[in-house]
């Protein structure tokens, strides 16, 4: 049976490997932050740590070299400390809990450090990513450079950790497919929790307010032993679904509005992102209807396009070409002003009503690293002028898509009142959003645990 410590040695030896000769990696957790005069807020590692050691404590740092040696340093065991912040690890048990070579208290970091970071050649770490690290390694290499009279060599080159470790993180292994799969049916089912209460209460006469139904996924989330949500919970009733990152608050919930919810939990490290929009009294109206139709046709050709190698682009454009020629159809745009579907392409004048791309890349973080172009083509690049801002814009080939790689399918349709906009579209936001892990034949569909067709959605609200 493998060991749960298993992949993260596994991934520290890749690492390595990829150091070059004499390499050294340093990698430190996120700090604590302050959130008011007294209190923190609540703690959540670095991602590059915690995918590297799986350990979730703070004030810690991981340096491998590439020789494949793993050295930890992490707070001491202090039992006054203990008492008021919880059990820690300490050094003494890390090299057995982390599977690491050797471990020492953080405060022996700036003693330790210049002594492991002699006579290596490349220094490697996450670049603009941790306030003062790069002064804190120029601290120590100064230390390195005064013992050259004595025969140390100095490393000579710095180089950003970042991007090895976000081409490791792109494809997701076994044991983060499964864990994301967990996240994603939490995730689901709370989306179908929010959507229940939102009719039951209208149905019962009650105020409804956006905070009821965030309420509902927050319970949910905890009570199948998700840590926290994995972002800022959106829930927006009425006209609030057209502003992109709006948030939960107090607005009311009224019958005959659509509301839009955009949640998911984050479970052991690993985020979910699910969006659904649905009619606040369990009911669609027809102008509601024609738009949600018409975002879900624009999905179901964008999962149709997501499939190993196919390009990260080509979901969005086959989102694209739906939504234009939807657009036209019902009447949001005007043929006579615009040209045929292609014309709204090429002239992006559906960008008024569906202005972000259709996906990201999903994992650790909810807008997980990796690079979007393919790095074995980023030399192809090609200039064009965006009809919109006339702005000269580079354009590289988009990332081929592999089996494991985790992406987010989510096209929209956003409505505000404007000259020529139909007054019975006024006001209307709708974004479906689900997670896809890529497959070799198209992509498997780990969120939908809460339905999406609109007949489904209206019948689960009515339970």
């Amino acid at each position: 049976m493998l060991s749960p410590l298993a992949p993260y040695a596994q991934r520290r030896a890749h690492l390595a490997a990829l150091l070059g000769q004499d390499g050294i990696a340093i990698i430190p957790t996120a700090p604590e932050r302050q959130r008011n005069r007294d209190s923190d807020f609540l703690y959540r590692h670095d991602s590059y740590f915690y995918y590297l050691t799986g350990f979730t404590e703070p004030s810690a740092v991981l340096i491998v070299t590439s020789d494949g040696r793993a050295t930890v340093f992490c707070q001491p065991k202090d039992l006054e400390r203990e008492i008021w912040d919880g059990i820690r690890l300490g050094p003494d048990a890390a090299p057995a809990a982390l599977a690491v070579d050797a471990a020492y208290s953080i405060a022996e970091l700036d003693t330790q450090v210049p002594k492991l970071l002699e006579n290596k050649a490349n220094v490697w770490y996450p670049f603009a990513t941790h306030q003062g690290l790069e002064g804190q390694i120029e601290s120590w290499l100064t230390k390195v450079r005064a013992r050259v009279r004595y025969g140390a060599l100095c490393p000579e080159v710095q180089r950003d950790l970042c991007g090895v470790l976000d081409e490791m993180r792109l494809v997701k292994d076994e044991q983060e497919q499964a864990t994301m799969r967990r996240a994603a049916q939490i995730s689901a089912g709370a989306h179908i929790r929010a959507m229940q209460r939102c009719a039951r209460m209208l149905r019962a006469g009650e105020d409804v307010r956006e905070y009821h139904l965030d309420a509902e996924l927050l319970h949910e989330f905890r009570q199948h032993g998700s840590q926290y949500p994995a972002y800022g919970s959106i829930v927006a009733a009425g006209a609030n679904a057209c502003v992109l990152h709006y948030r939960a608050d107090a607005a009311p919930i009224r019958e005959g509005e659509l509301v839009l919810i955009d949640a998911g939990c984050e479970l052991d490290g690993y985020a979910s992102d699910i969006t659904r929009t649905f009619p606040a009294n369990g009911c669609f109206t027809g102008p509601q209807r024609a738009l949600y139709d018409l975002v879900h046709a624009s999905q179901e050709a964008a999962i149709a396009a997501t499939f190993a190698g196919a390009r990260f682009t080509d979901p969005h454009e086959a989102t694209v070409a739906v939504l234009a020629q939807g657009l036209l159809d019902v009447g949001l745009l005007d043929a006579n002003l615009v040209g045929n579907a292609q014309d709204v392409i090429d002239k992006r004048a559906y960008f008024q009503f569906y202005m972000h791309r259709t996906g990201h890349w999903l994992g650790m973080d909810v807008h997980d690293c990796g690079g979007y172009n393919e790095p074995s083509e980023v030399g192809n690049a090609t200039e064009r002028r965006d009809p919109l801002s006339n702005e000269l814009i580079q354009s590289r080939p988009s990332r081929i898509l592999r089996a494991g790689m985790v992406l987010t399918i989510e096209p929209g349709l956003y409505v505000r009142p404007a000259p020529g906009v139909p007054e019975k579209f006024h006001n209307i936001g709708i974004r479906i959003e689900d997670d896809a892990i890529v497959t070799a034949t198209g992509c498997e569909l780990i969120s939908r645990g809460v339905p999406v067709a609109a007949g489904e959605i209206e019948a689960v609200m009515r339970g």
